[in-house]
C-alpha cells in the first residue's frame, strides 16, 4: 500500500467513531498494540524534543527503506506513535519527503489534542522528515 492509501484507510477507520471519546479509545487501543521498545533504545538520542510526555523514535535503514520503531510513556501519545509508524515505516526516504501526512489534519487531531500533545505530534513528524533527509543523503 502507498502512504496515501494507508492515510485514507486510517481516515476511514476513524470515521466509524462519532465522538472524540471513542476516537481516543481507539487511539489507546492502537497504542496498546504497539510493540515495546528495547530498554536500550529508550535513551536521550532517541527521545523526541518538544513532547510533554516522553516519546522515543528509532529509525533503521534496511535495503533502502527506513523502518521506524517508537514508544511513549503516555497512552494516547503511544496511539499517535502507532498511527504515525503505520504510515511511515518501511518507506524510502524519497517517499517520506514527497508525501504530505495530511491524515493528521483530516482527522482533526491537532484540534482535539492538548496544545502540548499537538506540538509533540508535530515534533514526531519533523523528526521523521529529518531521518528521511539524512538517510537520503547516505543512500544517495
Amino acid at each position: 500500500m502507498t502512504i496515501e492509501e494507508i492515510q485514507l484507510e486510517i481516515i476511514d477507520e476513524f470515521s466509524m467513531y462519532e465522538d472524540w471519546m471513542d476516537k481516543y479509545g481507539y487511539l489507546i487501543e492502537l497504542g496498546n498494540e504497539l510493540k515495546e521498545l528495547d530498554p536500550k533504545d529508550k535513551n536521550d538520542q532517541n527521545i523526541i524534543k518538544g513532547c510533554q510526555s516522553r516519546v522515543w523514535l528509532v529509525a533503521d535503514m534496511i535495503d533502502g527503506k527506513i523502518y521506524f520503531r517508537g514508544e511513549s510513556d503516555a497512552v494516547i501519545v503511544k496511539g499517535l506513535v502507532a498511527l504515525l509508524l503505520r504510515v511511515v515505516s518501511g518507506r524510502t526516504p524519497q517517499e517520506l519527503m514527497e508525501n504530505d501526512l495530511h491524515f493528521i489534519d483530516d482527522l482533526g487531531l491537532k484540534q482535539h489534542l492538548s496544545p502540548t500533545r499537538s506540538n509533540g505530534l508535530l515534533a514526531m513528524v519533523k523528526q521523521i522528515r529529518l531521518y528521511a533527509v539524512a538517510y537520503s543523503r547516505i543512500a544517495g
